[in-house]
């Protein structure tokens, strides 16, 4: 059964979820893992009268099952993976480089994209909420996570509206706060299960949000 009717409901089921969380006279940074997690974020930068931006975050695709990952790359170029899956699927070290490789280009070409309304903000020293529509395995987000350490955001904030629960145990230990409404388990589980109103976000749309929220600050 779902718990949102689109991306949109669920970020502001998470702007009330962040309340008593966030100190709302903090100097925070919206960040979203496009392109599902764009439309999602809106509504909490707007709650917190707060800058919008993207940090992008590719999966690592399993060969021949592109839909699953075995691990995800940042722009910076941190690597993380699940070394389990690795193991079981037997993928060598020749299968991983390509992959990354190929997942670099991709990366490279979605900064291009987004180049003139996103990437522009600064997390240093900055209370960031980071934002997906959903966690599956964890892995991408915590490559996000690695990312904004790095570079010395002051506290990291997750806010997902759906999330497995291993990825919520995966996820947790490394970031101050998580906010979950929606945790579920077992081996059916799906990120799109928790809406009512699912699809692809096309890039387009995501320019569409970013530039939105410009025009309002």
């Amino acid at each position: 059964m779902w718990s949102y009717r689109d991306r949109t409901h669920a970020g502001h089921v998470l702007v009330e979820e962040l309340r008593g969380i966030i100190d709302p006279d903090s100097l925070h940074l919206v960040l979203a893992i496009p392109n599902g997690g764009v439309a999602v974020a809106e509504p909490v930068a707007q709650s917190l009268d707060a800058e919008l931006d993207i940090i992008i975050v590719r999966k690592l695709q399993i060969p021949h099952n592109t839909e699953a990952g075995f691990g995800a790359l940042t722009s910076s170029g941190n690597v993380i993976l699940n070394d389990e899956l690795v193991r079981g699927l037997h993928l060598d070290e020749k299968t991983i480089e390509q992959v990354i490789t190929r997942t670099k280009t991709q990366i490279s070409e979605r900064q291009r994209f987004y180049s003139r309304l996103a990437g522009v903000s600064k997390p240093e020293g900055k209370d960031v909420i980071l934002i997906d529509d959903g966690l599956a395995s964890g892995y991408t987000m915590i490559a996000a996570i690695q990312s904004l350490k790095t570079i010395g955001a002051k506290s990291i904030t997750v806010a997902v509206p759906t999330a497995h629960n291993s990825a919520v145990e995966r996820v947790r230990p490394v970031v101050d706060h998580l906010v979950c409404p929606r945790i579920e388990s077992g081996w059916s589980f799906a990120v799109a299960e928790a809406y009512e109103y699912w699809y692809d976000v096309p890039e387009g749309e995501v320019l569409e949000i970013l530039k939105r929220t410009r025009n309002q600050k």
